[in-house]
């Protein structure tokens, strides 16, 4: 397994609670991937994901060997799931109480109440069909592909999310505050299909949380789960190339030199990089890789991590902040050739649910604003990201958190150059293919390459996408293919 994120070790501990032998590999000095650690001055900062989702899709990771996740780590629920927050004052608590929303939503626009309705009972729909019964279902050929059409024809997916939540409901705001979804997943709103419209029904249905100790610490709880398991994770231990050798992989090479020979070699890497890179010695490979960056990809991001001395009280654990533009921001955001001049943020406040992550009496925060990928915008962020991040903070001063400035203890930034350094990440995209429909289910990097045998892919980059369920849902898909060959194998 190339790779310690989520994917990778959902699909290393399913493989593990299989019976299957796995090593899991990792370049950085911890594991997670995008869900990394930064620790400093006693703060703690999760350096990705920060909303977790359905957990039952991880529960089951732990009930495969009869184990429970609360034995290994503590989810906490999260309420309101997000604070929206416009420049001209309007706020919308989204929380998972319906009488709540009805008032909210009949005090902003009392014809959307019912409206609001219809799409809850749409994104069910598409949560039922998208999510539940073909988001850990692999796609392997065209035919599958042609199977689950029609249900995706009965659902309007070539609709956008934007537009579809438009068809039900009418106020400006609202329609924003319930559109916004696609961007977790890396995905235009305006653009994606309006089958990730799921994501709204998915925390109705199972909520918002946040695990004790931060996302760090989930991630070091499938760790443990697979190291009790007797699986293996070697950090530290960068990968130069897997190995092909008459067609099918063989080995895989390490960046210091050492040669580990393998049956079959998962990649939890990004997708282009695993073929152009990884794969350099394979001319399918190649072929592969110069067909993917034809492709389209998601946005970038640029993210402060930053800790403060002193608590804010009047802030919630997740806030939106809505800049004056939205389609037209979104726009400049995916197909822009410069840096917008205006931005729209998402403030994540950990310790307004757990303390613990910053020294007493002091609070931790991360911000991210979604930016153009290095492809469509090649911005020198060195140069713009001190800038762009004191633009940030001084927007977050006069709007949510006073004294800023003067109560900053220590501040740290991630842009688009450290998603392509640091993840080797294609473009500096932040969450790998964008989730248009064409790039979706088959048209997505397969969970089994076609040509190259024993070559696996989980994450992001494959079916079903991003976001911590669709990445655990990809480690399922993945290792059902895996499995199931394992069995044909020894039944032979």
């Amino acid at each position: 397994m190339i790779g310690s994120g989520f994917g990778g070790l959902a699909l290393a501990i399913r493989l593990q609670s299989a019976g299957v032998d796995t090593l899991v590999l990792e370049r950085r000095d911890k594991p997670g991937g995008r869900a990394y650690v930064y620790e400093d001055q006693g703060f703690v900062f999760d350096a990705g994901p920060t909303v977790i989702t359905d957990p039952t899709a991880l529960e089951e990771l732990f009930r495969l060997s009869g184990r429970r996740i609360e034995d290994y780590v503590r989810l906490l629920p999260v309420s309101p799931f997000y604070r929206l927050c416009w420049e001209d004052g309007y706020r919308f608590d989204y929380v998972n109480d319906q009488a709540e929303l009805d008032r909210q939503i009949a005090l902003k626009s009392p014809g959307d109440v019912a409206g609001y309705r219809e799409f809850l009972a749409y994104s069910k729909a598409v949560l039922e069909e998208g999510y539940i019964k073909l988001g850990h279902v692999p796609f392997p050929d065209f035919r599958s592909m042609v199977r689950v059409a029609p249900q995706l024809i009965r659902l309007e997916s070539y609709r956008s999310v934007y537009g579809m939540v438009s068809r039900f409901i009418k106020d400006p705001h609202l329609r924003q505050a319930f559109s916004f979804h696609s961007l977790l997943v890396g995905g235009n709103p305006f653009e994606t299909s309006s089958i990730y419209a799921l994501i709204h029904a998915l925390e109705r249905q199972w909520g918002v949380f946040f695990p004790q100790g931060g996302t760090g610490a989930l991630i070091q709880g499938m760790v443990k789960l697979l190291r009790d398991l007797g699986g293996e994770i070697r950090l530290d231990a960068g990968v130069d190339e897997i190995v092909v050798e008459q067609g099918r992989v063989a080995a895989v090479r390490l960046q210091s030199g050492e040669r580990i020979p393998c049956r079959f070699a998962v990649s939890n890497a990004d997708v282009v990089h695993t073929y152009d890179r990884l794969l350099r010695g394979s001319a399918p490979a190649q072929r592969r890789a110069a067909s993917l960056k034809k492709k389209r990809f998601s946005m970038s991001l640029f993210v402060i991590y930053f800790g403060l001395k002193g608590t804010r009280p009047g802030l919630q654990h997740h806030t939106v902040l809505f800049g004056p533009r939205y389609r037209e921001l979104l726009k400049d955001i995916f197909h822009g050739a410069e840096l917008p001049a205006d931005f729209s943020l998402y403030l994540h406040a950990p310790t307004v649910t757990d303390p613990s992550l910053a020294p007493p009496g002091h609070s931790a925060y991360y911000v991210l604003a979604p930016v153009p990928h290095l492809g469509n915008a090649d911005i020198d962020w060195e140069a713009e990201g001190p800038r762009y991040r004191d633009r940030i903070l001084d927007y977050l001063e006069r709007q949510c958190i006073p004294n800023l400035k003067a109560d900053l203890v220590t501040c740290r930034i991630f842009t688009p150059h450290d998603f392509r350094d640091e993840l080797n990440a294609h473009v500096g995209s932040a969450f790998s293919l964008e989730p248009v429909l064409w790039q979706s289910a088959y048209f997505r990097t397969h969970n089994k390459d076609p040509e190259i045998g024993g070559l696996y892919f989980v994450g992001a980059g494959t079916h079903p996408g991003a976001g911590i369920p669709g990445v655990v849902g990809s480690a399922k898909a993945t290792a059902g293919i895996i499995l199931a060959e394992q069995m044909e194998r020894s039944a032979a």
